[in-house]
């Protein structure tokens, strides 16, 4: 029996462990069928590995009686993840890629930008307005988001409205909503609320002419240790060309305005006919002052696979060895153009007064 046994462990020692890779992440429901959704992909392409998930808490999911505004970190949601990163615990972090900074700490990337699901921001009802839209919502009706952006823009448009902040994850918001008679509404990315299977929640889509949308909402961003180059090729296939652009676009305009979420800052993009169009504006807190304009730029959307150069530098934290260099460089420059232009026709002023408004109280 004994021969048996050593026949079997030397049978087990001979069989090659697979690999295992391991992938943070946020303990919410909604980052963690983000994380899924990414994980599931990455199985499909890479059948001999093993994934792992580990879920962690940050800093913007325990502070939850303070308006994200107010708190004044940059990587609310990211910092924790990106010490386990460091640290070497986990292999790569799956992010919304709206709450990750145009500027990431030295020594990290994004290494993949997944096809983007819808960037528009959806309103939530309270059970007895069903049916209704903002505008006719009654008079001092109470509106929550956690946005200036969307505050901002929602004021100027909506004018018999009142905005409060409201924070939580979409689970603990949706409770508030339903069980305090506190809001008439709530203001959330339609994409959340998709891929959490709420649809039917979903009582009005904001199409860019009501409000613009955050800068790279919608997408998820997959963030690695920038000189792992073993897993910048695994997760590199997962770039969306289309999606790649826009936010690299929208990211360059952002961080040239030097903007983050205590400014009201917001964009809308598109790519037709070969051409990439970027549409930025920036509020005063109240949405009294507003400027805004529209550019665009030829851009080739390239072809996944395409050979580009072998060690192409980060644009607005992104890596993407595997497409071209040249519509990237279009991308951040159409950024920085409309920055550039808003900055010479007084966005800076309506921005610094928006940030000192908002420290003051």
């Amino acid at each position: 029996m004994s021969g048996n046994g050593n026949a079997a462990e030397t049978a087990e020692e001979d069989t090659p462990k697979m690999r295992v890779i391991r992938v943070g992440t946020r303990k919410s429901q909604l980052a963690r069928i983000q994380t899924d959704s990414v994980v599931a992909m990455l199985k499909a392409l890479y059948p001999g590995l093993q994934f792992e998930i580990i879920a962690m808490s940050t800093t913007g999911d325990k502070i939850l009686d303070t308006a994200l505004s107010k708190i004044g970190e940059k990587s609310l949601f990211t910092k924790e993840l990106e010490h386990a990163l460091e640290r070497n615990e986990v292999d790569l972090v799956v992010h919304s890629l709206k709450d990750l900074p145009t500027v990431l700490p030295p020594g990290f990337t994004i290494g993949a930008v997944c096809k983007r699901e819808s960037p528009y921001d959806a309103v939530v009802f309270h059970p007895k307005f069903v049916g209704k839209t903002l505008e006719t919502l009654p008079e001092k009706s109470v509106v929550g988001t956690s946005s200036l952006r969307r505050a901002a823009q929602l004021q100027r448009k909506f004018p018999h409205l009142e905005f409060k902040s409201i924070r939580g994850n979409l689970n603990t918001r949706l409770q508030k909503l339903d069980e305090l008679q506190e809001f008439s509404a709530i203001i959330l990315a339609a994409a959340g609320l998709q891929r959490m299977g709420w649809q039917n929640r979903v009582g009005q889509i904001l199409h860019p002419e009501e409000c613009m949308y955050a800068v790279g909402q919608g997408a998820l961003g997959v963030e690695v240790r920038a000189k792992d180059q073993d897993i910048l090729d695994l997760v590199g296939v997962l770039h969306d060309p289309e999606t790649l652009l826009r936010c690299i676009a929208e990211r360059s305009f952002l961080r040239h305005l030097e903007g983050g979420c205590s400014v009201p800052v917001a964009v809308h993009t598109a790519i037709k006919d070969g051409q990439l169009y970027l549409t930025g504006g920036v509020w005063s807190l109240n949405g009294a002052e507003t400027m805004q304009d529209t550019m665009q730029t030829t851009i080739h959307v390239p072809v996944q696979h395409e050979d580009g150069p072998e060690d192409d530098p980060q644009l607005v934290g992104i890596t993407a060895h595997n497409i071209p260099r040249q519509p990237q460089l279009a991308a951040e420059n159409l950024g920085i153009s409309l920055a550039t232009l808003l900055l010479n026709k007084g966005a800076k002023n309506i921005l610094d007064v928006a940030r000192q408004l908002n420290e003051a109280h």
